[in-house]
């Protein structure tokens, strides 16, 4: 794939989409290209983080927790977005469906980017801001429901 078709996908994929296109083509240019074939298994759940993937052609199935809907990675999608800024430890399994590529961009390899591109990093921590927000905010409308729930339960006597 040439570089310009890469650039192009990047400019697609969640919170990459965000960047600036020099830093879209520090990446393309720097991230390593892997090639899956059909079955092959991209990472396993419990296996430690090397990076986050950009699917660059073909199918990349993502299953997570049982009873959760699998996520169906087509070109243009991110996984593993935590990954791209620390090491952790994968909370799914990901295995290419269809013969696939991806760009595996290190924890690195994003750090040096954000370095040289700082209008992108002040984009990405901006939507990462607001992402964390929201989640916060979810988690606190967790909480009073919780407690709500709590609150109605008849209280057993200690006799």
């Amino acid at each position: 794939m040439a570089l310009e078709d890469d650039i192009a996908i990047l400019a697609r994929a969640p919170l990459l989409n965000l960047m600036e296109q020099g830093a879209l083509r520090l990446i393309a240019f720097a991230a390593e290209h892997r090639v899956l074939r059909r079955g092959e298994t991209l990472f396993k759940k419990g296996d430690r983080s090397d990076g986050g993937y950009v699917v660059t052609n073909g199918l990349i199935v993502v299953e997570g927790e049982q009873g959760v809907p699998p996520f169906l990675a087509e070109p243009g999608a991110l996984i593993g977005q935590t990954a791209l800024f620390a090491r952790t430890t994968r909370a799914a399994t990901a295995t290419a469906r269809e013969p696939s590529g991806v760009l595996r961009i290190s924890p690195t390899l994003m750090r040096r980017v954000l370095e040289e591109f700082p209008t992108s990093a002040q984009a990405i921590h901006g939507a990462l801001a607001i992402e964390l927000s929201t989640l916060s905010g979810g988690l606190e409308r967790v909480r009073k429901r919780l407690g709500a729930i709590e609150g109605s339960r008849p209280r057993r006597s200690s006799a």
